[in-house]
């Protein structure tokens, strides 16, 4: 992890920057992440909290520090990583294990009846 403000490198569990004091979690609680802009410009602009009205954070809508902060893009527009058809295919089996099983059973069973 690097420090947003000096690119020192931090582990990912550091609470401020040791080179710069730079606050990098909320509250001092290493589990509270803080999100802050790069520019200028407000978080609220790209908020989710903001577009619907429901933010009631004390420094909206200038706010360039954050805890609440969710994006307003669809996670569509997030990175997917491309999976092979193999790999789609191996998840999908272990996600309806139970379904495969009774599809044997009944490929069992037809090829049972058609054979005796």
């Amino acid at each position: 992890m690097l420090c947003p403000r000096c690119q020192a490198t931090l582990e990912s569990t550091a609470i401020q920057c040791p080179r710069c004091q730079l606050i990098l979690k909320a509250h001092g609680h290493p589990g509270m992440p803080l999100y802050r802009t790069d520019g200028d410009e407000a978080l609220c602009a790209t908020c989710r909290y903001d577009a619907d009205d429901t933010c009631n954070f004390p420094q909206r809508p200038e706010a360039t520090t954050c805890t609440l902060y969710r994006s307003v893009k669809p996670a569509e527009d997030l990175a997917r990583p491309n999976h092979s058809l193999g790999e789609r295919l191996g998840f999908w089996l272990r996600n309806h294990r139970g379904l495969v099983g009774l599809m044997g059973l009944l490929l069992l069973s037809l090829v049972l009846v058609l054979v005796g």
